[in-house]
């Protein structure tokens, strides 16, 4: 279905006058607007998958597809990033190379890793890159941004438990899997509040256990599962490290044997100070001094706009959603009257950045 989003995103650009690519990164698409003669580019990304929720709420404009929903706003995204470049194409009023990026599999499938790996920022010749998304509770007609980490890095983690079982009324026989499990959840609670200074970030939520189909047998094994989420590479790292010391001293402890795997999925959002004043200022023109916070606190989500903001120096901003469901909640409904600020903002934004005559 997203090959389906993509076509349509495609053709609409296509049909504005822009010079379209499609398939880059999988199902991405990247088109560019060309106005003078000037080498590098400045690029603007909107993000365009889905969620696997089923959408609750009896609206005109409900999911039609089954157990699928725009529960994180991407759809509202790409109307903004879309509108930007219609105007773009029309006025014409800037100096430069504008790049738009529909990024797919944000959630959780790397499309952003995907479509840096692929060579995207070369092949185009981005020299900047912006993002924004939505969010939930802040004000319409407010932007939000900060210099450095803005979103948290999103690992996750699995362990698998070997014991032994046996009968349930015989525990002493046995090497419970459980009791296992249990010192490792609160073994990893402790990495947070003893393991790392107080003044930094760190979520370790232990979101899935299983074992188990009886209730008079300590079963064999036990796998348990969660996410990491840190807002510095070396806070990261200790994370990691300690999570496997944790797991092999207990095994070690109760005789078990534990198996504990990291897989680092998305690294910190880092804001470029300077990108970020501009994007800052350039949000300023759109809703006022008064409207921008420029020193938001992080937030612990994480956000694979990272791998581009790795590549190339870059901003990414947070828009007012206003009163709304959270992000990733069956009762998300993107707010339509904040796609004129987003188109606003990103028309602004490249711009201020290329203009004429300059």
């Amino acid at each position: 279905d997203l090959h389906r989003t993509a076509d349509q995103i495609a053709t609409l650009l296509e049909a504005a006058g822009l010079e379209v690519t499609r398939g880059v990164g999988g199902s991405g698409v990247v088109a560019t607007l060309r106005r003078g003669n000037t080498t590098g580019a400045l690029a603007l990304r909107a993000d365009m998958d889905a969620l696997p929720i089923q959408e609750i709420r009896d609206l005109d404009h409900k999911s039609t597809i089954e157990g699928a929903m725009h529960a994180c706003g991407h759809d509202g995204h790409t109307s903004m990033l879309l509108g930007a470049a219609k105007y773009l194409s029309e006025t014409r009023n800037f100096d430069g190379t504008a790049i738009v990026i529909f990024q797919p599999a944000e959630e959780g499938g790397g499309g952003g890793r995907e479509m840096v790996d692929e060579g995207m920022m070369d092949r185009f010749n981005i020299q900047q890159v912006f993002g924004m998304h939505n969010m939930p509770d802040l004000p319409v007609g407010q932007f939000a941004i900060r210099p450095g980490g803005l979103m948290a890095s999103a690992d996750f983690f699995s362990v698998e438990i070997e014991g032994k079982g046996g009968h349930a009324a015989r525990p002493n026989g046995c090497i419970d899997p459980a009791i296992v499990v249990a010192q490792i959840v609160n073994g990893f609670q402790t990495i947070v509040s003893r393991n790392t200074d107080p003044i930094e970030s760190m979520v370790i939520s232990t979101t899935q256990i299983h074992l188990g189909d009886a209730d008079n047998v300590i079963p064999q094994t036990a796998r348990m599962s969660g996410t990491v989420r840190t807002l510095k590479p070396e806070v990261r790292d200790l994370a990691e490290a300690r999570m496997k010391a944790v797991c092999e001293n207990i095994g070690a402890a109760f005789e078990a044997k534990v198996n504990f795997t990291y897989a680092r999925n998305y690294p910190v959002t880092v804001n470029h100070p300077e990108e970020t004043a501009f994007a800052a200022s350039v949000a300023r023109q759109v809703v006022g001094a008064g409207n921008v916070d420029e020193n938001t606190p992080p937030v612990m989500g994480g956000e694979d706009f990272s791998f581009m903001l790795e590549a190339r120096p870059g901003a990414f901003i947070f828009v007012g959603q206003g009163d709304s469901a959270g992000l990733h909640h069956p009762e998300y409904d993107f707010n339509d009257e904040i796609i004129p600020i987003g188109c606003s903002y990103w028309a602004k934004l490249a711009e201020t950045a290329m203009p004429t005559g300059s």
